[in-house]
């Protein structure tokens, strides 16, 4: 399994085994991330699971769909790498990422 690094709102970074084929956000939350709120449970109808990726990997991640885009707008704290965790599939692509959890709207 692929390893990602993850950095909590109070600036600690955790190093976690991701398996691939499972959204970010449960992989998130799996592994204790319970600020994470993810309260639509990965429907792409809230923005609580709102993380920023690592530049880096951006080209690695699928596009954006419209309806992210939408939600992702409603957050005081969008900026150009912010993405919705229930919309990354983690790949062997992605070993190695680094997210930091978005602060909460």
């Amino acid at each position: 399994m692929p390893a990602i690094s993850v950095t909590d709102r109070a600036g600690e970074t955790t190093s976690i085994e991701a398996k691939t084929g499972d959204s970010l956000m449960v992989i998130l939350r799996d592994n204790g991330m319970d600020e994470l709120l993810a309260l639509c449970g990965g429907c792409c109808s809230c923005a609580t699971c709102h993380v920023y990726i690592d530049p880096a990997f951006a080209a690695s991640l699928p596009p954006m769909s419209g309806d992210e885009d939408e939600l992702l707008d409603s957050s005081s704290y969008r900026n150009e790498t912010s993405r919705l965790s229930c919309q990354v599939k983690m790949t062997d692509a992605l070993a190695g990422l680094k997210v930091t959890i978005a602060p909460e709207d």
